[in-house]
């Protein structure tokens, strides 16, 4: 009995160990991007320095914005396009960041839009629009679950569920949801992840 709990344990080891190896190496692939590099956080020379900045600077899910500026100098306030335009902290997102230096982490892809709320600085200028992308193209994610229609070779095939595949002989077998905090990992992972479940 305690040759066989071992044996179950070691398998549900490496399991988490092989998923960890795969997530690991991702998640430390973010990157960390100094707004304006050796500028930092400031009122800008001209109107274009941070578009520039912006446009050399390729920004996914999970990398981090560092904004260089000395304590009660500046802030960070993340705000709707409408109040970056407007310079305003209406509907600001978030808390305003006074302690420098600050640190973002970027959660969602998209547009994302942050200005200086010291008086006047926004109108000269220091504010910083970014186009974020979905994640690293190496990433790979588990598509959803699908049902299989007989005639559909595109369809991914459904997970088995614990008590063994049902249904018709036309491939059309039972699909198994993955838990919502699993979508996003990658398979390897998840498959780790789920043997380790399945042993535990």
């Amino acid at each position: 009995m305690a040759g066989g709990g071992l044996g179950r344990w070691q398998a549900v080891a490496m399991a988490v160990v092989a998923s960890f190896a795969v997530v690991f190496p991702m998640i430390c692939a973010a990157t960390s991007h100094t707004v304006g590099g050796s500028t930092g956080w400031t009122i800008p020379p001209n109107s274009s320095f941070y578009p520039n900045w912006a446009s050399q600077n390729k920004l996914a899910v999970g990398d981090t914005l560092v904004f260089n500026f000395p304590t009660g100098a500046h802030t960070v306030v993340e705000v709707p396009k409408s109040s970056y335009d407007a310079c305003s902290t209406k509907n600001q997102v978030g808390a305003t960041l006074s302690t420098g230096p600050a640190t973002v982490t970027i959660n969602s892809a998209g547009k994302h839009y942050y200005i200086c709320s010291v008086t006047g600085h926004c109108a000269l200028n220091q504010k910083l629009a970014i186009t974020v992308s979905g994640g690293s193209p190496t990433t790979p994610s588990i598509p959803p679950v699908a049902s299989n229609s007989p005639g559909d070779a595109s369809s991914p095939t459904p997970l088995p569920t614990a008590g063994g595949p049902s249904g018709s002989s036309s491939g059309g077998g039972s699909s198994a949801a993955l838990p919502a905090s699993m979508v996003g990992i990658p398979a390897a992972a998840a498959a780790g992840l789920l043997l380790a479940a399945a042993l535990w």
